[in-house]
Order: structure tokens, then sequence, then C-alpha cells
């Protein structure tokens, strides 16, 4: 009797949905109850039915409302192309580093570190404190928080040799990640239609900001010691640039690191040529095998513009960075970051200052080495055994990822794709590439996944090879 009654309502009220514009209220529970003579769990039955097939939407505390039936056709969006022009930067899709994976996959994809190689608790306890702070209410200064400042400046300072004026407090401009500090510093100090040297293979992050900013990119061969510096000095000569980008330390992809020798000699030829060296630290918390040596600490004059990032060392959740820089170039990228964005955070900035002024954030960065150097031997040598068509030409001293070189001819957006195909997130090298790459390669971060299936990883890749490659 009841589910007939459940029926008889719904079809009573189904032809008073028809009749009514949409947005209309229904009558309520009560009322139907009387109308019906039903019993209140029959009438919301009979609401339920109603609901689940989508004819009226219920708002809590106000009541049931006939659903407004849209059009299925589907959006024309032509127009915007006439709007929009031709986009400003060959790269506009998301990279290959961003995508979102099945759980059960293995990805060896990412640009960040898994949660245990952070200093979780330091930073849960760190932001707890942050929230109860002054931070949590009040605006930041444009430059950012002086005492971050200070850590910032003397943690390059701490690396200056004698006879070198480290950097200030005043020098630095704390950031909300180093990507900002990029785009910023590209339109300030290169500007729009202006040659910029960068090294091949780089970050492909600083390519699409570059491309974003209208920076024409010169590539620069790089190798696991560096650039040949003579070859920047002919760069610079050929082009008129006056800026050149590079990852001096533990580069993503490669993990190479420049010599000294190479460090000192670009050095020199910037400053023989009036030009800048941007110099992209990311890396500098993340050594193994041998320390960080920033450029930057053996410059006084301002020919180098420093980035130096929290966000892989610390929490990608805190995005904080400083670009430190002197003479009119820190004036002209501090107005650029004021127009993009004001201020950072003063609650990120408060947080991440505490993790790294802690005790316990040394031993931390001391426990990371070992971690590090656990895994990316066991993918490296899982990926010899089981893929040894992968050749990895260089054992990386810090950073996160084995850059492995595909035999000739190999379609490397293919393996990626059959790789995924059997539960296998890799990166094709292609777009760390500011032209035609030099061969075939895929990036593998040995830092975001579980070390036991490393070896599953390496079978899988070598299964992918043989099968695309024979």
């Amino acid at each position: 009797m009841s589910q007939d009654s459940t029926t008889r309502i719904a079809v009573g009220l189904r032809a008073w949905i028809a009749a009514a514009p949409p947005g209309a209220r229904l009558p309520s529970n009560r009322a139907l109850v009387a109308e019906y003579s039903a019993s209140p769990v029959t009438v919301q039955k009979a609401m339920r039915t109603l609901i689940d097939a989508g004819l009226v939407e219920s708002r809590p505390g106000i009541g049931t409302f006939v659903r407004a039936v849209r059009s299925a056709r589907p959006a024309d969006y032509g127009w915007q192309a006439g709007a929009l022009g031709a986009p400003p930067a060959r790269l506009s899709m998301l990279s290959s580093t961003q995508r979102s994976v099945a759980p059960d996959a293995i990805g060896l994809h990412s640009g960040y570190p898994a949660s245990d190689l952070l200093p979780e608790r330091a930073v849960r306890a760190a932001i707890s404190r942050a929230a109860r702070s002054s931070a949590a209410i009040t605006r930041s200064p444009v430059t950012g928080m002086p005492e971050l400042q200070e850590w910032f400046a003397h943690e390059l300072a701490a690396s200056a040799p004698a006879g070198i004026t480290p950097p200030a407090a005043r020098d630095v401009l704390v950031i909300s990640g180093s990507q900002s500090g990029l785009s910023s510093i590209f339109r300030a100090v290169v500007g729009p239609g202006q040659p910029l040297l960068i090294e091949s293979p780089t970050y492909w992050g600083a390519m699409l900001a570059a491309e974003q900013a209208g920076v024409i990119l010169v590539p620069v061969p790089t190798g696991a010691d560096g650039p040949d510096p003579d070859e920047v000095d002919r760069a610079l000569e050929r082009t008129g640039a006056r800026a050149f980008y590079a990852q001096p330390t533990f580069a993503n992809p490669t993990g190479g690191q420049w010599t000294a020798e190479t460090a000192d000699a670009v050095l020199e030829v910037v400053r023989r040529r009036g030009a800048f060296l941007v110099e992209d630290d990311w890396a500098h918390d993340l050594a193994i095998d041998a320390d960080p040596r920033p450029v930057a600490a053996h410059d006084d004059d301002g020919h180098v513009i420093y980035l130096r990032s929290l966000t892989k060392s610390v929490s990608p959740a805190l995005r904080v960075a400083s670009v430190i820089a002197r003479g009119p170039a820190r004036e002209r990228i501090l107005t650029d970051r004021a127009a993009e964005s004001m201020y950072v955070s003063g609650l990120l900035q408060a947080a991440a200052l505490d993790v790294v002024t802690q005790p316990a954030w040394r031993t931390h960065l001391k426990s990371l080495r070992p971690q590090l150097r656990v895994r990316r031997d066991l993918l490296r040598d899982s990926v010899r055994e089981h893929a040894p068509t992968a050749h990895i030409e260089t054992t990386p001293k810090g950073g996160l990822n084995l850059w492995a070189r595909l035999p000739d001819g190999t379609d490397a957006a293919l393996v990626v794709r059959e790789a995924e195909a059997r539960g296998l997130i890799i990166a094709a090298g292609d777009e760390w590439f500011p032209a035609e790459p030099s061969g075939p390669y895929v990036r593998l971060n040995y830092s975001s996944d579980d070390p036991r299936r490393f070896p599953d990883a390496a079978r899988i890749l070598g299964e992918t090879l043989d099968s695309v490659t024979g």
C-alpha cells in the first residue's frame, strides 16, 4: 500500500512539476501529507524518487525546488580564437611532470619529493605556530619578512670566499616560489623581444616563463660539468644577449653540477660582457655526494641574480623562495613583483622561517642525504639491470632525477605512452630542450614514489623499450 501511495504521489508531483517554471518551490511535506492523506515517510520516499530522477533539488532548511532544465547543446567557444589571437608561447600545455595518475601506478614523473622525505612534523608545528601569531592577520612587507630576508642572505654569505662582499638582507626579495621569480626576472631584466641564453637541456618551467615574457631563447649546450665557457662567450657576442639562465647545482633534468673552473670562467665571461647570470639554485638542499657551490657567492658586483627555493626541501605547500639581486636590477625585479603579487603571505613566510631556523632543520638535511642516495642508487641499478638500453650517462651528485638516454631513433613520447599503459608514469625528455632534442631521453624521478617498486618500474621500462624498439 505504501509503495502504491508513493507512486501516486510521485505521479501527481510530476504533473505539477511539468506545469511549473524552473525554480518553483514545491509544496511542503506537511502540505503533501494532508493533500494525499499519506504518512510523512511515504511523502519523503516519493520526493526521493523525484530527486534521484533529477527533476527537483532539495535545499536543506529552505525547501524543494523544480530543477532548471538546461539545454544540452554544445558550447561554442570559437569566438575566443579571434579575441585571444595566437598564443604568445610555444609551451602552452602543462608539463608531463604535473600530471595526475592512478593510485596504483608507479609514478617517476613528478618534480617533487615524497612526503616521507620532508620535515613533515616540523612543517605542521610551524604552520600551527604561525597561525597563532600576528602573521596570520597582518600584511607582510613587499620585500618579505626582514628575518627571512636575513636568513636567505646569511645562507648565501656562508659560501662566500674571503675578499667577496656578501649580500645584505636588503638585497633579498622573498617571493612565492622560484617560478614567479623567473617570470619577474625575465620581464624586468631581459624584456620582450630580447635574447636570453639558456642551457640545453634545462628546466622546462624556465622556458615557459621566458616565452610567456616574450623572451627569445638562445640554447647553449651543457653537460655533466656545465657548459663550455667559450661557447657562452661566443653566444653572448653573437646574439647581443645580456643574460644567461643556468642551474649550476644539480641541474634539472640532468643532475649535472658545474665544476669550480667552469663556474669561475662563466662568471668572468658575464663580467667581461656586462651581462647577468640568472642562477637557479632550486636543489641547494638536495645534495647527496657533493656540496652546493653557488656561483653567486663569488660575485659582489651584481652580475649574478640568484634564486633559492624552499619548496622542494621544506614542503610544496609552503611556496616560499627568494631572489637575491643588487643594484638597479633589484629595483626592477621588485617593481615587477609588486605589480604581480604585491606581497607574499606572511603566514607562509613565518612558517618557512620557523622550520629552517629550528635545530631539527640541519638534522633533517643530514638524514636526507643517505635517503636520497639509497633511492638514487636503487633506481639506477634497477634500470641498468632490467632496462640496459636506457643509458644513464651520469650518476647525479644531488637533486631528484636520473636522465636516461634511449637508443637512437626511439620515439620517446611513444615509450612514455606505452609505459603508462603498463602502469609506469615517466616523463619524455623533449620538453627540457629549448630547441630540437639532442636525442631521445626520459627523466626518472627517484624521490617521488615507493623505492620498493623501483625494480618493477625498471622491468616495465625495459619491456616497453623492447616492444617499441624491437
